[in-house]
């Protein structure tokens, strides 16, 4: 197989992997480590599979597990991780590319960082469409689908790098493909909650 696009495989598999669930992902790779179940990451990963590192990691995913599945908590906590999953998957990155030099390392954080931004603005996308519905049950099956999908990368990133690789690249592309029909629907959902905000909380609804 060819190193660069080995590589390249864990990169992208990996940053996608983080926006959807930083967590899983960080365990999944640091286990996989540890224990030596993933063989084909890239050694530079090693600091992962620390013991403290694997603590915070299970505690925090732990704390999203059920957060997840509160519409509402789930909302927010997605809000606050547009900054955590790309910033972690840029750290990531930086970590496996810590042998490169500085430009290359450059690039990788830039991609790594921009590929866990767009599968994360889309979770959060398909979440808030998911919000407006108002069935619990969606949201849990979404979030089991989302982990499934994180470990699941991860671990065909270590087996089946240039799968992994066609998977992500397949999901970008059909990301770039529905962009325009989900910030419809999502502008649609934000304007039905202006309106119901509105409608409870304004200047009628005070003092009416």
């Amino acid at each position: 197989m060819s190193s660069s696009l080995v590589s390249l495989a864990s990169l992208l598999g990996i940053s996608f992997a983080s926006g959807v669930n930083l967590y899983a992902a960080v365990l999944v790779v640091g286990l996989g480590i540890r224990y030596h179940w993933l063989t084909g990451l890239p050694p530079e990963l090693a600091p992962l599979s620390h013991p403290l590192v694997l603590a915070v990691a299970a505690v925090l995913y732990c704390v999203e597990f059920f957060a997840d599945k509160i519409p509402v908590v789930s909302a927010v906590w997605d809000s606050v991780h547009t900054f955590v999953r790309p910033l972690g998957a840029v750290v990531i990155a930086l970590t496996a590319a810590s042998h490169l030099s500085p430009v290359d390392q450059t690039i990788a954080a830039l991609t790594g960082g921009a590929v866990a931004l767009t599968s994360h603005a889309t979770k959060m996308g398909v979440r808030l469409l998911a919000h407006g519905t108002g069935e619990p049950f969606t949201q849990a099956a979404l979030s089991a689908g989302e982990d499934v999908l994180a470990v699941t990368l991860v671990m065909l990133v270590s087996r089946h790098p240039y799968i992994a690789l066609a998977i992500v690249c397949l999901l970008l592309v059909l990301i770039a493909c529905l962009l325009p029909l989900l910030w419809r629907a999502i502008r649609g959902v934000l304007r039905g909650i202006g309106r119901w905000w509105t409608r409870w909380f304004g200047p009628r609804a005070v003092h009416g």
